[in-house]
């Protein structure tokens, strides 16, 4: 279940004066109220205490009438399919998350009301709303893979469930050393900086507005486009053998969202260096290991298959059909 607010609502120095039901609108004296009911199961239901407060043709304007803040409350995946997706759009006086931090409620209240299935030194479980500014640069020479953050997930890799949130920075290159990730798919997502992605299939340069998938098992180095800009981003970690899909067009017909046309294959490029100290990095089981060997790995000369890593451009992306 999740809530989300609208940023572009009316602030409330703006908002109309709001009538509570069952008072009178100037002197706040109670007044008679008659409930009613909106009869039928898993309908879509309107509804407003005072009238004129629904949006008229859209769920969530600039501007909702009587300056009420647009929420949305999801019961399911956004991407679930139409028939299975549960949602509802709230239009508040106030918005929901505006109030003070969450605190651990006293065992007294509900003795007997279970909250705490865990005992997982390593997580932490919380109802706040979070919020993680992006990452400083660092001022130590710092690489892509020294400068994984993890900031939270679900499931476990050991057994192939799950995802894993991570935010990055680097201000240098990887150069002799390449990274294995043993658990899952890499979806490296730039916010700034020009990476150069080596991989065993060949390279990819992805900059800000694209993004990019090294897949489970894949040896890859990342270097600095341009070494005086440093990157920063995000990482979606999927675990075991899940690997990102295109979803259904479904009712939106043949064409739209990401075209399969759109997402670039590097090709094969290859280096025949031997001789030197080339440092290994394989991520397994959530734990990281450490090697060497005597020659560059990125030695692939050909390939054939359909299991390759891949870039895309989200400017080509289209929110619905042919529109963007």
């Amino acid at each position: 279940m999740k809530r989300t607010s609208s940023s572009s609502s009316s602030s409330s120095d703006k908002r109309a004066r709001i009538v509570q039901p069952g008072t009178d609108d100037l002197s706040g004296t109670k007044v008679e109220e008659e409930l009613s009911y909106i009869s039928g199961f898993g309908n879509t239901i309107s509804s407003e205490a005072l009238k004129g407060a629904l949006p008229a043709g859209q769920n969530n304007p600039q501007r909702c009438p009587y300056g009420l803040y647009a929420e949305q409350l999801s019961g399911t995946a956004f991407t679930a399919p139409r028939d299975h997706n549960k949602r509802s759009w709230l239009y508040r006086i106030r918005p929901s998350v505006q109030h003070t931090k969450n605190a651990p409620m006293s065992d007294d209240y509900a003795p007997t009301f279970q909250c705490d299935y865990t005992n997982e030194e390593t997580s932490v479980i919380t109802p706040n709303q979070l919020r993680w500014m992006p990452l400083d640069i660092p001022e130590k020479k710092t690489n892509f893979v020294q400068g994984i953050h993890s900031m939270g997930g679900t499931g476990e890799p050991t057994i192939g469930e799950g995802l894993g949130i991570h935010l990055y920075v680097a201000n240098t290159s990887m150069g002799d050393a390449a990274c294995t990730n043993a658990d899952g798919d890499f979806l490296i997502v730039p916010q700034e900086g020009t990476m150069r992605v080596t991989t065993e299939f060949g390279v990819m340069i992805v900059e800000p507005t694209e993004i990019c998938v090294v897949m489970r098992g894949m040896r890859f180095s990342i270097d600095l486009e341009n070494e005086n800009t440093p990157l920063r981003g995000y990482i979606l970690e999927l675990y075991g053998h899940h690997h990102f899909q295109l979803p259904d067009l479904g009712p939106i017909g043949a064409n739209g969202l990401a075209n399969p046309q759109d997402f670039l294959h590097p090709t094969a490029l290859y280096q025949d260096r031997e001789d030197i100290d080339f440092h290994m990095i394989t991520k397994f089981g959530g734990k990281l290991f450490e090697c060497s060997q005597s020659f560059s790995p990125f030695n692939c000369v050909a390939y054939r298959g359909n299991y390759v890593p891949y870039k895309y451009d989200l400017k080509k992306f289209c929110c619905m059909n042919s529109v963007t």
